[in-house]
């Protein structure tokens, strides 16, 4: 895969993974900065780390389901791992000026 694959290939990770939403934030979990690695490696294998805003979200696994199911779906892919991290812990500042300004934080 050269350089130009893999840039389309994580504009669609990044497309797919802006339509994910915890239901309890109106604001994808990308523009939450919740997601901390995107690595698609050279057989289009692609490994996810994502976290949460908090360790004890109690919708949790309908996230990381959601995230699966949905990268799953973008064709040029082989593998998709999905990775819940809780390190960093995740904070206010990783939101995007955009998710910020949605939630009030602006």
């Amino acid at each position: 895969m050269n350089a130009e694959q893999r840039l389309k290939l994580e504009e669609k990770v990044i497309e797919m993974l802006s339509t994910v939403y915890d239901p309890e934030i109106p604001v994808n979990i990308y523009q939450l900065g919740l997601i901390y690695k995107i690595d698609i490696d050279d057989d289009a294998n692609l490994d996810v780390d994502m976290t949460l805003t908090a360790p004890s979200c109690p919708m949790a696994d309908f996230i990381v389901q959601d995230c699966y199911d949905k990268l799953r779906s973008i064709e040029g892919l082989k593998e998709v791992k999905v990775n819940l991290v809780y390190e960093p812990a995740w904070t206010q500042d990783m939101m995007s000026e955009e998710a910020k300004l949605e939630l009030g934080f602006l």
